[in-house]
């Protein structure tokens, strides 16, 4: 696998799975909604550090196994049994996604930082990130690929978060926007699953 292939896998999988509305999509748009957008992108920052700090940790925990023989092997299969886990879970979901609210009348506007910490808060204690970053390293690495090349990649996932998250927070003070994208979560979220198991199979077929 070429670098590039490795970058357009990782890179799509990463985006897809960050258009999924989760916890920290919808502490974003409360806190937008509540606070504005200046005051909200203190959350955007601080999930973006969480999930960088995460990043960190996957690549630091792929480099050391790949020194030690039949671990690596092990974590390969571990996270592709967990990208097909995740997949068929998004292929399972129903109902629709429901936007939050403003709060009542007593709901109080926040400070940056506050809100900054808040958002690391969300990113750090979500089990999901470290599975996610730890199972798409390991099935995009080899020991073939350069820690630059892993710090590269590294880099441009948490540029996507911070950025990805911004937009949302932008996009909190255009309601029809917003709604508009949640009428048509589910089906992205569809089509992620069938994309996240189609690569598990893929991944198993060819070890």
């Amino acid at each position: 696998m070429t670098v590039w292939q490795q970058f357009l896998m990782i890179a799509g999988l990463h985006f897809l799975a960050l258009l999924s509305p989760g916890p920290d999509f919808f502490l974003i748009v409360r806190s937008a909604l509540v606070n504005g957008t200046r005051v909200a992108s203190g959350v955007c920052v601080g999930i973006a550090l969480a999930n960088g700090l995460y990043i960190a940790l996957a690549i630091s925990g792929v480099a050391a196994l790949q020194e030690i023989s039949g671990l690596m092997t092990a974590l390969t299969w571990a996270g592709c049994a967990y990208l097909a886990w995740l997949g068929w879970r998004f292929l399972g979901v129903r109902g629709s996604a429901q936007l939050p609210t403003a709060g009542g009348p007593a709901a109080r506007r926040s400070s940056w930082g506050k809100e900054c910490r808040v958002g690391f808060l969300s990113g750090i204690l979500n089990p999901k990130n470290s599975l996610f970053y730890a199972s798409l390293f390991s099935l995009g690495f080899g020991p073939a690929t350069p820690l630059t090349v892993q710090l590269a990649y590294g880099t441009w996932m948490f540029a996507v978060v911070l950025l990805w998250d911004l937009v949302i927070a932008r996009a909190a003070d255009h309601p029809p926007v917003v709604r508009h994208f949640m009428a048509h979560v589910r089906k992205v979220e569809r089509a992620t699953g069938v994309i996240l198991l189609s690569l598990a199979a893929g991944i198993a077929w060819s070890r």
